[in-house]
C-alpha cells in the first residue's frame, strides 16, 4: 500500500474511531443527566466559580466577566452565522462552489440537531444562581458548545481542505478546538449551563463535526465537492 494511501485510511479509521466515541459518551453522559447522578458534582463545579461569600457573583474582576461574555459570543447564531456566509462567499469566489454549498447545509443542519436535542432532553437551566446573559432554551446539550464544536471545526476543516500547507491545516483545526473550548467554559462562569451540558454539546458538536469530515472526504472522491488540496 503506498504511505500516502495508508496515512489517508488511517486518518478515516481515526475519525470513525472519534465519531463512535463522542457519540457513546454522549450517550451515555445523557443517561446519566436524566437520572439526575450528574446533579452533586455539577452543582459543585458550578459553585467553584462563584464567590463563596456571594454566590451570585463570578470570581475574577470585572474585566474578566465582561470577557467571558464576549468569549461565549462566538457560540452564539449570529457569529456562527455570519462566519459561515462570510466562507461561503470566500469559497465562492475561490471557484468552490459546491463546497459552499455543502458548509451551508452542514451548518444548517447542526444548528437542527442543537435545537432538536434540547427539545427532547428539555433540562432545566441552572437555578442556583443569577445568570449572566440571557437564556432562552432548555439546558442539555448546551447549544452554544455544540455550535462551536460543530461550526468552527468544519469551518476550520472547510479551510484546511483549500490550504496547501500541512502546518497551517493543523493550526487552523487547533485554534477552532481551543475556541470550542473557550465558549463551553464561559457558558459555566456565566452560570447558564452545567458543566454536564457543555461537556455533552462538546461530544455531539465534535461528533456532527467529523461525520461531516468524513462525508466531505467521501464526496471530493466522487467529485461531488471540489478535491481538497495539499496533503492530509
Amino acid at each position: 500500500m503506498p504511505p500516502l494511501l495508508a496515512r489517508v485510511e488511517a486518518r478515516t479509521l481515526l475519525a470513525f474511531l472519534l465519531v463512535a466515541g463522542s457519540l457513546w459518551g454522549f450517550a451515555a453522559l445523557a443517561e446519566e443527566v436524566m437520572e439526575g447522578d450528574t446533579h452533586r458534582l455539577d452543582a459543585r463545579l458550578l459553585l467553584a466559580l462563584r464567590d463563596p461569600a456571594d454566590p451570585g457573583r463570578a470570581l475574577g474582576p470585572p474585566a474578566l466577566r465582561t470577557a467571558m461574555r464576549d468569549v461565549t459570543a462566538l457560540g452564539g447564531a449570529t457569529v456562527l452565522l455570519s462566519l459561515t456566509a462570510a466562507l461561503m462567499a470566500a469559497l465562492a469566489i475561490r471557484r468552490q462552489p459546491r463546497s459552499a454549498l455543502f458548509l451551508g447545509v452542514v451548518v444548517a443542519g447542526g444548528q437542527a440537531l442543537s435545537h432538536g436535542t434540547k427539545a427532547i432532553f428539555d433540562r432545566p437551566r441552572p437555578d442556583l444562581l443569577p445568570h449572566a446573559t440571557e437564556t432562552f432554551a432548555a439546558s442539555f446539550p448546551s447549544g452554544h458548545s455544540m455550535m462551536a464544536a460543530a461550526t468552527w471545526l468544519t469551518l476550520a476543516m472547510m479551510l484546511a481542505r483549500s490550504e496547501p500547507q500541512r502546518r497551517m491545516k493543523a493550526f487552523l483545526i487547533v485554534l477552532a478546538a481551543l475556541v470550542t473550548v473557550a465558549v463551553g467554559v464561559s457558558r459555566v462562569y456565566l452560570g447558564v449551563h452545567w458543566p454536564t451540558d457543555v461537556l455533552a454539546g462538546w461530544t455531539l458538536g465534535t461528533a456532527w463535526a467529523l461525520l461531516c469530515f468524513l462525508l466531505a472526504r467521501w464526496l471530493s472522491l466522487r467529485g461531488g465537492i471540489e478535491p481538497e488540496r495539499g496533503g492530509p
